[in-house]
C-alpha cells in the first residue's frame, strides 16, 4: 500500500517539474502562441495519464483495502397465502317495501292516526276517509237482510213439508241471497273508506293532512311507507365476469357517507345481458338493524371474484418490463455470512391485482429472496449486499 501511495506522489512531482523543460511561466514569458498551445496539449495529456492511473490506484486500494463497495438492498421473502380478489362495483340502497299509498274511494279525509317516523304493522289502520253515509246504509242493508233469512227460513221449512208453492220458496231464497250479496257489497265498499298499512315498516311522509279531500288516482297520495329491514344493492356487472360473480359469492358493502361496511353475500344475479353497456344485475342484501341505512344512499361493493389459497404476492412497483415485453424481477441468491448475494433476473408471469400487490403466477418459488428496495438499481449477475 505505501509503495502505490510513493509511487503516485512521485509520478505527480515529475509531471510538476516537467523533467527539466521550462516552466509554464517561462513559457508564458515568451509570448509564443505556439509554444503555449503546446505545452497545454502536453499538461493535458499528462493530465488525463494522472487520471486513469487514479483509478487504478483506487482499484488496487479497495482490493487490497476489502473496501470493496457493493450496492445495498433490501429483499422480501416470497411466500405462499390466502389471497382474494375484489370486484370493486357502484350501488345504491333499495327496498322492495317502499311505496306511496293511495285512497281507495273519494271523500274527506277525516282523521289521520300516524305521524311520520311512527312503526306500524302490517293491516294497522293509518287513516279513516269520510264515507258519506255508508255507515247507515250499512245498518240497513243488514236489517232488511236478517228479515229476507227469516223469511226464506220458514218458508223452507214450510216448502219442506209441501206446504206452500214453489214459487213463494224460490223468491224468499231469491230476496236473502240478494241481500247477502248487497251487505256484503256494501262492507267492501265501506272497507276502502279505511287506509291500512299493506306491510310492516315506518311512516316516511304523510302527505295529506286531516280534513284534506282525497280520491284515487296519481296525485292524490296520502303516505309514503318504507321498510328498512328488506334492503338490498343491485349493481351492474361487466359481463366477463359472468362465471366468477355468482349466488353466494361473498361482497364487502362500504357506505362512505356512514363510515362503515358490511358483508354479505350475493342473493341473486341476473339472467339477461344488457345490450347497451354488456353487463348483468347482482342484488346483494343489506342488513340493517340500527335503521341507519336508508334508500337511494350511496354504496362501494366490492365482490369475491378470485380466490387462491397458495398465492404468491408481490408488490407491482418492483417489477419491471424488457424490451419483448416480458415482465421480471430480480431475486437474490442465499447471501453469506456478510450478507453478500448474487442477483438473478427472474422473468415471471402475474395475474390479478389487488391494491399495491399482484399474485404471480409463474416464476417465483416459496422462499426465493426478491429484491425490493434498489430493484430499479441493479444488473442481472451482479454482487449486492442485503441490508439487515
Amino acid at each position: 500500500m505505501k509503495k502505490i501511495l510513493v509511487l503516485l506522489i512521485a509520478t505527480i512531482g515529475l509531471f510538476s517539474c516537467g523533467g527539466g523543460e521550462q516552466s509554464v511561466n517561462e513559457i508564458i514569458e515568451q509570448q509564443n502562441l505556439e509554444s503555449i498551445r503546446a505545452k497545454k496539449n502536453e499538461i493535458t495529456t499528462q493530465q488525463k495519464l494522472i487520471e486513469t492511473q487514479l483509478k487504478s490506484l483506487d482499484s488496487a486500494i479497495a482490493v487490497l483495502g476489502n473496501e470493496e463497495k457493493l450496492p445495498l438492498v433490501n429483499t422480501l421473502t416470497a411466500k405462499k397465502e390466502l389471497f382474494n380478489h375484489y370486484l370493486e362495483l357502484q350501488g345504491d340502497v333499495s327496498t322492495k317495501q317502499n311505496v306511496l299509498i293511495y285512497p281507495e274511494m273519494p271523500g274527506t279525509l277525516q282523521r289521520v292516526y300516524v305521524k311520520e317516523g311512527d312503526k306500524v304493522s302490517k293491516g294497522q289502520i293509518l287513516a279513516t276517509i269520510d264515507d258519506g253515509g255508508m255507515s247507515s246504509q250499512l245498518s240497513q242493508l243488514k236489517s232488511q237482510a236478517a228479515l229476507a233469512k227469516t223469511t226464506f227460513e220458514r218458508q223452507e221449512r214450510l216448502w219442506n213439508q209441501n206446504i206452500g208453492s214453489e214459487i213463494q220458496y224460490l223468491q224468499a231464497k231469491t230476496n236473502y241471497e240478494a241481500s247477502e250479496n248487497m251487505v256484503s257489497q256494501t262492507q267492501s265498499q265501506l272497507g276502502k273508506s279505511t287506509i291500512r298499512a299493506p306491510f310492516s315498516g315506518i311512516i316516511d311522509k304523510v302527505i295529506k293532512d286531516q280534513g284534506t279531500v282525497v280520491a284515487p288516482g296519481q296525485g292524490s297520495e296520502v303516505f309514503r311507507i318504507v321498510n328498512l329491514s328488506n334492503m338490498y344493492i343491485e349493481v351492474e356487472v361487466p359481463e366477463s365476469y359472468l362465471a366468477n360473480v355468482t349466488k353466494g359469492k361473498e361482497a364487502v358493502v362500504y357506505f362512505p357517507v356512514l363510515g362503515d361496511s358490511i358483508v354479505s353475500k350475493i342473493r341473486e344475479t341476473g339472467n339477461f345481458i344488457n345490450p347497451s353497456n354488456r353487463s348483468f344485475e347482482a342484488e346483494i342484501p343489506v342488513p340493517n338493524k340500527e335503521g341507519k341505512i336508508k334508500p337511494n344512499l350511496s354504496a362501494k361493493v366490492n365482490i369475491n371474484d378470485y380466490t387462491s389459497e397458495d398465492a404468491i404476492l408481490i408488490p407491482t412497483s418492483i417489477i419491471s418490463e424488457n424490451a419483448e415485453g416480458e415482465q421480471y424481477v430480480f431475486v437474490a441468491e442465499e447471501p453469506n455470512a456478510e450478507g453478500e448475494s448474487i442477483v438473478k433476473r427472474v422473468i415471471i408471469a402475474t395475474g390479478k391485482t389487488q391494491g399495491a400487490n399482484i399474485e404471480v403466477l409463474s416464476g417465483l418459488e416459496d422462499g426465493n429472496h426478491i429484491i425490493n428496495e434498489g430493484a430499479r438499481s441493479v444488473k442481472d449477475g451482479q454482487k449486492v449486499k442485503i441490508k439487515k
